[in-house]
């Protein structure tokens, strides 16, 4: 199945994202290895576009594209349910347990 967005076929889901936000991911997610000031840089160019009224939808647009990707993958994030600790109970003074 082809995934055509905006007239353009994206081929993998970096570039399918990419062509539904409107931006790269990496802008949003960085990338491996990057330094102190490339990181400043793109926080810096990411607090623009989150300013421009014409991204005005765009946290909104992010939130439902995570929220698509963690459906369709479940075990993406391999959560592990912790059990609850038992509860103690505290012995007040002048009261029967």
């Amino acid at each position: 199945m082809k995934c055509i967005v905006a007239s353009h076929e994206a081929v993998t889901a970096a570039e399918f994202a990419e062509l539904a936000l409107g931006t790269p991911v990496e802008l949003w997610l960085g990338v491996e290895g990057e330094s102190d000031e490339e990181r400043a840089a793109r926080l810096d160019a990411a607090r623009d576009i989150l300013a421009d009224p014409q991204f005005s939808d765009l946290p909104d647009d992010l939130v439902r594209l995570a929220a698509r990707v963690a459906e369709g993958h479940p075990g993406l994030f391999n959560v592990i349910p912790l059990g609850r600790p038992a509860r103690r109970r505290v012995a007040r003074k002048g009261v029967a347990a």
